[in-house]
């Protein structure tokens, strides 16, 4: 992709954002009065945000049209506000603004392997799922009950001969992803605003460019969902899962961001003590031991 072509491909990506949260915001919401006739905009018209960021119109229009370059902290943050960005939105809209700099376009790093130190960390936790993964949902590391948990995925005929394994690629490419998660809607809701908040933070990493061209390309499940624009921080929730071992599952998760090694998280489930989720990944770190799936020690990419 040409200096150029990344230009108009960020100046889209900007436009798109802003132009979606502000039709989705009503006046009545931004406190704004309502006069009769009929709008021609479902939700707030570029003047009314230009009024409520306190910022001319031209100029309110001008960073629509795509031309964050330039624009002040004070400036984002008074656009923040008169959209009502949520934290993971206001962030985006900070990322998009860097990305129009010189220091932005620079490539983001991210680390490719697991070090050792983390390798064991994940071979300690015995008794809870982990796997480690980056911001294009390819898991590079799991230990034997991650690995076990997520059998279904790592057993997928789409990485028989290709890889790495990848969550994102098995919940819109594969139909047995509708069994495994249990709310999928939800899922590739919030799979999808993962992908496009790192589309903010790496803007020009080529992996997950093609990622993204790919699902757009094979799922119009995919398709639909990325034309919104939504975004979402993964940090912690509840899973649903159908396991075909050990059934239904509400798995409370966290995930955490690993600060030594760039764009990479560790994810973890922590089922309440004397659950049914509890007693659930018992069994199924039984079932891993009789060699149905793998249990000693870490499982790394590269080395299935």
């Amino acid at each position: 992709m040409t200096e150029s072509d990344k230009k108009k491909s960020l100046a889209a990506e900007v436009r798109e954002f802003l132009s979606t949260r502000r039709a989705r915001i009503t006046p009545e919401q931004a406190g704004l009065p309502v006069y009769g006739g009929k709008r021609r905009v479902a939700g707030l018209r570029r003047e009314e945000v230009a009024l409520l960021a306190g910022m001319s119109v031209d100029y309110y229009i001008r960073l629509e049209r795509g031309n964050l370059s330039g624009a002040s902290d004070s400036v984002l943050e008074a656009l923040a506000h008169a959209l009502q960005l949520d934290e993971a939105e206001r962030t985006h809209l900070y990322d998009l603004a860097r990305a129009a700099t010189p220091a932005g376009q620079r490539p983001t790093v991210t680390a490719s392997r697991v070090r050792p130190t983390i390798l064991r960390l994940l071979d300690s936790m015995t008794d809870v799922p982990a796997y480690i993964r980056n911001a294009r949902f390819d898991i590079l590391a799991a230990n034997g009950l991650g690995r076990a948990l997520y059998a279904p995925v790592f057993d997928s005929p789409l990485f028989a001969q290709r890889g790495p394994v990848n969550t994102a690629r098995f919940m819109f490419l594969d139909p047995a992803s509708k069994d495994f998660w249990g709310d999928w809607d939800k899922g590739a809701d919030d799979a999808v605003a993962f992908l496009r908040t790192e589309t903010g933070r790496a803007p020009h990493d080529k992996a997950l460019t093609d990622l993204i061209g790919e699902l757009t390309t094979r799922s119009g499940d995919f398709a639909r969902r990325w034309a919104r624009h939504d975004v979402k921080f993964h940090r912690s929730g509840v899973k649903n899962l159908h396991h075909p071992v050990v059934g239904d599952l509400a798995l409370p998760y966290e995930a955490m961001e690993l600060p030594s090694d760039p764009g990479l998280r560790i994810n973890f489930y922590t089922p309440e003590p004397d659950s049914r989720e509890r007693e659930a990944l018992a069994l199924l770190a039984s079932w891993a031991g009789t060699g149905m799936a793998a249990s000693s020690g870490s499982w790394q990419s590269g080395n299935n």
